[in-house]
């Protein structure tokens, strides 16, 4: 497989935001929670951790948040016209940016080597070998 190679671009579904990935995440997550399953609309929802200095956003932005489960606030920031996802982030760590990943051009930066909230995990999804794993948030 080629190397992956940096900017990476990214854009949701409509084309109104679109975004620069500058550098490889710091951490790729599986989170099996109910509420990323209600997200994705799916047994999980992938985030990327990226510093906030590693990503350019172009275009304009709708946010809501909600007060997650730790207490602290989960940000999200999705495009007001076709819905998508795009990043969430806690506004006390500013610093760091939780990207929806899927919407980049090349994907193969999406390997969760972590998975967290398994205690809410689909019975009929089996976790790959070989990643960290956590009931809940670790």
């Amino acid at each position: 497989m080629a190397e992956i190679t940096y900017p990476i671009h990214g854009a949701c579904q409509c084309g109104a935001i679109t975004y620069e990935l500058l550098a490889a995440p710091q951490a790729v997550v599986a989170c099996h929670c109910k509420e990323c399953q209600k997200l994705s609309t799916s047994a999980f929802s992938i985030t990327a951790l990226v510093r906030a200095s590693d990503i350019r956003f172009n275009g304009p932005q709708s946010h809501w948040s909600r007060i997650a489960d730790s207490g602290n606030i989960n940000a999200a920031v999705f495009c007001g016209t076709c819905g998508n996802r795009i990043y969430h982030l806690n506004p006390a760590q500013p610093d760091v940016i939780k990207l929806k990943p899927s919407n980049l051009s090349d994907t193969r930066v999406i390997q969760p080597t972590k998975h967290v909230w398994i205690s809410e995990k689909q019975a009929w999804f089996t976790i790959p070998d070989g990643v960290a794993v956590f009931d809940k948030d670790p």
